[in-house]
């Protein structure tokens, strides 16, 4: 049984976590309104996005740091307050400048707040415990890219784009008040020196990758600039990773990677997180723009996906506990690779029954897939690794969210091309298939790396008593 106090913190995390996902995916929808407004080009408004991902994505390697300077209970209150009151000033922004800076400021506080309280979960968690309350967790970033574009079209056709960000404010105040009853906090401690090459290395190359791969996702791309960023950030992150690996106190501890369960799974869950946020994106555009079916309908077919993330939970622990974690995790890429290739196979004659019943299925593969990396993850990871082994994670999982979209963007640029190129036409169904197809070759990649797994990985976090099997700790080879 799992104690009260941790499953209510488990809960707080999960709410701040939807939070979070949903405010960087619910404003797409409104950009049009915003630019509107705001007197701004939509390409221009699209910052908007940008600017909060790139700060939630380069300033989580931060947080284990923070919680060792200032200890977990003022670090979580802190980051719940910051976002709240961001959010307040998003609503209340007259400029598009102000925008932005209330967006960046909004990025600051979610990079804090979810890692930080990972953190106080799993920190204490018996082995035995960590699957039931990462399924609190994880179910969050699947419900939010699910429900994000219907939410934020209700808002912006009915309401003020700006209640996009006041709906933020009595969540975060509940926010602020479970966290000072529950957030007991730790005693604070004298942290190693702050690694400043880094952050400045770290820092710098993930914030020009994540912006490289917005500009690649915009409609009239300046390839030449996509082209120096990447450049700039392969550059940046692999200087990073040497000085990451030579250094006595690391902001990043890659170390981790050694260990195989939590190297297998940082891979399968990065190729998972770029599935589960290519398909919400893509599955409405395909209705609307191609079925020409209206928002409400559409709507209504996807959330099926959230059906089935909700209906696969109460079986999850049990089918890992029964059959392990790498039988279960091939059998949920495998349905994921199935359902996307038969996401490709719609048309509009297509049954509604037939339409739902696929996105019932990848919601399932979806929610199971992420419980068990997300679970898997830290299976073996002793407790002097962990706040370096889940900031290393929360990063991991940050960036592939936000490289989703891009990825769907850019599988549907690649139909669209070769479309053209065989026919000279424009066949919009065909470019979502052909996008739909290479969603799936991702799906399939993640499969690979679920075959790789042992097969007694996670076996600690199924049973108390289970022994565990030669080969569960296995790590990689050290270089000399």
């Amino acid at each position: 049984m799992i104690e009260r106090r941790a499953r209510n913190i488990a809960l707080l995390v999960a709410a701040c976590f939807f939070m979070e996902l949903l405010d960087g995916t619910i404003v797409i929808t409104a950009i049009p309104r915003i630019s509107s407004s705001l007197g701004v080009s939509p390409g221009t408004t699209g910052l908007i996005v940008t600017a909060y991902l790139v700060t939630v994505a380069v300033l989580i390697p931060l947080s284990g740091w923070l919680t060792l300077r200032y200890g977990y209970r003022w670090v979580f209150l802190s980051a719940i307050a910051l976002f709240t009151l961001a959010s307040l000033g998003c609503a209340a922004s007259q400029s598009f400048g102000e925008l932005v800076a209330m967006r960046v400021l909004q990025g600051i506080g979610g990079a804090m707040m979810v890692p930080v309280g990972r953190m106080v979960v799993f920190e204490r968690a018996a082995k035995s415990q960590v699957m039931r309350l990462m399924s609190f967790i994880v179910w969050p970033a699947l419900l939010a890219p699910v429900i994000a574009p219907l939410a934020g079209g209700l808002i912006t056709t009915y309401a003020s784009w700006r209640w996009l960000f006041l709906i933020n404010l009595p969540l975060g105040l509940v926010g602020v008040i479970s966290a000072w009853r529950l957030i007991d906090g730790r005693s604070v401690e004298a942290p190693p020196r702050l690694d400043v090459a880094g952050v400045l290395l770290t820092c710098s190359g993930l914030a020009a990758l994540t912006y490289g791969a917005h500009l690649a996702s915009e409609s009239h791309t300046k390839w030449l600039l996509v082209a120096l960023l990447g450049i700039a950030s392969l550059v940046l992150l692999a200087v990073a990773t040497v000085h990451l690996l030579r250094t006595d106190a690391p902001l990043l501890d890659l170390g981790t990677l050694r260990i195989s369960t939590f190297g297998n799974a940082m891979v399968g869950s990065s190729l998972i997180w770029l599935v589960i946020g290519a398909i919400p994106f893509l599955l409405p555009l395909l209705f609307q723009t191609v079925f020409g079916w209206s928002p409400i309908k559409s709507g209504a077919l996807v959330l099926f996906v959230f059906v089935g993330n909700i209906a696969i939970k109460p079986l999850t622990t049990p089918m890992y506990s029964r059959y392990g974690f790498r039988r279960v995790l091939l059998a949920a890429a495998v349905t994921l690779v199935a359902t996307t290739v038969g996401c490709a196979l719609l048309t509009s004659g297509t049954p509604l029954v037939a339409i739902a019943l696929l996105a019932l299925l990848s919601g399932a593969a979806r929610s199971v897939s992420m419980t068990g990396y997300s679970t898997l993850a830290l299976s073996d990871v002793p407790a002097e690794q962990m706040r370096a082994a889940n900031a290393l994670n929360s990063t991991g999982q940050q960036l592939f969210t936000g490289l989703a979209v891009v990825l769907a963007t850019l599988a549907l640029r690649l139909g669209n091309s070769i479309g053209r190129l065989g026919s000279g036409t424009h066949d919009a169904r065909f470019a979502y298939a052909i996008a739909f197809l290479v969603v799936a070759v991702v799906a399939a990649i993640a499969t690979a790396v679920a075959f790789q797994l042992h097969p007694s990985a996670g076996e600690v976090l199924t049973s108390d008593a289970a022994p565990r099997r030669r080969g569960t700790l296995r790590t990689l080879p050290r270089r000399r």
